[in-house]
């Protein structure tokens, strides 16, 4: 069995008699449109491409290369001398080609295939939303937020018990890297970082007061997962991971919901010099799911996306993201790509995942999540991978395959979503956060570890899983995947399912 296709990675649909939850999904009681009105591009500006240039870092953008992207068409953005890496506008469809070959430039490719502004997309779904009925009926123990009892996730990694011992610190943020968060949300605002939040969108940071906000008809996902990472135990809602720790928004999503290099770039850049701990990436970065190192463009897209992340590791941050959603052996030899470019015109292509990088997913320091179910099963949809995936944490799956226990009914995971409201979502984008959320409570019991430590702690204390074998999710009678390793390591599991009690007693 294969999970259904879905544009984003994001989140998944879930199969017949369950709510679809993709990347782009719209609030209740809104339409479903284009992206906000615009005005219309010239002739030139319709024919314009983003790009990024890669020198060497630390000594600023040489007069050199700055004359060369002038000369050739270019227009520079902004400058990350950081990590060395550009951003460049160009109508010049020879910018990429010609700016390579100038003394001082390390790699440089367009970071869309489509021109400046992107399509819009019409792959649209939105999440399983409770209603205000639902919401005013829930009934929890004494001690727990109201809708709790719905959130099997928690008591699945322990979360409940360590809430007992700490809520974890404010003196910790973790950043969510995605489509934008509602800080107006109750659950959120209590523990929303103000400082540490930014629109990057265009690539260049905007600080403009709630510019970190989803617009109305942009996807809730960002919300939905600055809550199941620290929705504030208030007696209000749900509760999150660890509810005592600041989460802020860096939106990086466009309004048609790419994810594009100079966004990505810009938000860990951000991340990094705003005291970040921790960052959650449930998102691949746009046009290409998988990004091969024998095209010069892809080449250089990797290139400036792992120099951003390794600098937000360096200042301090721990960097997590999910695993993707569509049931691939990220170990495997080959992979077929039905999905790349996605902002023009996809087409299959036979990748080797080894060669062929999901960023930032695949980049090296980066904790990648698999997701589980209700019954700790790896997730129908779930990517999957010896040595690829580090670590495994709900993400949700149909309950026709993993059913929860009562009081809980539904078998996706509970967040919150712009407006005050709360609903379920499903994927490896839900796993993530978990993640996220633990390695911020291990922050918060070791003030002072390195992001090196944080991860080493967090896949020693995770709780070792053995393959499930045979995995055949659906009970068709067919192999839907096969794990390979130990109990203590293995392609589903990685070192085991997040374990929050450990995180806050060891």
């Amino acid at each position: 069995m294969t999970a259904p296709y879905a544009r984003y990675r994001r989140a998944v649909a879930i199969p017949a008699g369950m709510a679809v939850a993709t990347a782009l999904a719209f609030l209740p009681n809104t339409v479903a449109t284009a992206a906000e009105d615009v005005p219309a591009p010239t002739a030139a500006e319709a024919a314009s491409f983003s790009y990024v240039v890669n020198v060497k870092p630390g000594h600023g953008t040489s007069a050199h290369v700055k004359k060369a992207v002038a000369k050739a068409g270019g227009t520079i953005v902004t400058s990350y001398d950081q990590i060395g890496v550009l951003v460049v506008h160009s109508s010049n469809a020879d910018f990429a080609k010609t700016i390579r070959t100038v003394r001082g430039v390390q790699s440089a490719g367009a970071t869309r295939t489509a021109p400046l502004p992107s399509a819009s997309t019409g792959d649209l779904g939105a999440p399983k939303v409770l209603s205000a009925a639902e919401v005013a009926a829930a009934d929890a123990p004494a001690g727990q937020d109201p809708l709790q009892p719905q959130q099997w996730d928690l008591a699945a990694i322990k979360a409940d018990k360590a809430h007992e011992k700490t809520l974890g610190s404010k003196k910790v943020t973790v950043a969510v890297i995605d489509t934008g968060v509602d800080d107006t949300h109750p659950d959120i605002a209590p523990n929303f970082d103000r400082k540490a939040s930014v629109n990057c969108v265009s690539g260049k940071p905007d600080t403009a007061d709630g510019a970190w906000r989803p617009g109305a008809a942009e996807s809730p996902h960002g919300t939905h997962v600055a809550g199941e990472i620290a929705a504030a135990k208030n007696g209000v809602g749900m509760t999150g991971v660890a509810p005592g720790v600041k989460v802020s928004g860096i939106k990086v999503s466009n309004p048609d919901g790419f994810f594009y290099t100079e966004a990505v770039v810009c938000g860990f850049v951000w991340a990094a010099e705003h005291g970040v701990d921790v960052t959650n990436n449930s998102y691949y970065t746009d046009p290409w799911y998988f990004n091969c190192d024998n095209d010069p463009d892809q080449r250089a897209l990797v290139d400036a996306v792992t120099r951003a992340s390794r600098y937000a590791e360096k200042k301090g941050a721990v960097n997590v993201a999910a695993g993707g959603n569509e049931n691939y052996d990220l170990a495997s030899d080959e992979i077929t790509d039905p999905s790349s470019p996605n902002d023009s015109t996809p087409g299959d292509r036979i990748v080797d995942p080894s060669k062929c990088l999901d960023i930032p997913t695949q980049l090296p320091g980066v904790v990648t999540v698999a997701s589980t179910g209700a019954k700790g099963i790896k997730s129908s949809f779930s990517n999957y991978g010896l040595g690829t995936i580090d670590i495994a944490a709900p993400g949700g799956d149909s309950t026709a395959y993993q059913r929860p226990e009562a009081p809980a009914t539904s078998g996706l995971i509970l967040g919150t979503l712009p407006g005050g409201k709360w609903g379920y979502m499903a994927g490896t984008s839900m796993a993530s956060p978990h993640v996220a959320g633990v390695a911020a409570l291990i922050r918060s019991t070791h003030p002072h570890a390195s992001p090196a430590l944080v991860k080493a702690l967090l896949y020693a204390e995770a709780d070792a899983t053995a393959c499930t074998d045979p995995y055949d999710i659906d009970a068709d009678g067919k192999i839907d995947a096969v794990c390979e390793g130990s109990k203590n390591r293995n392609g589903f599991y990685g070192w085991g399912i997040a374990d929050a009690l450990d995180a806050v007693t060891k």
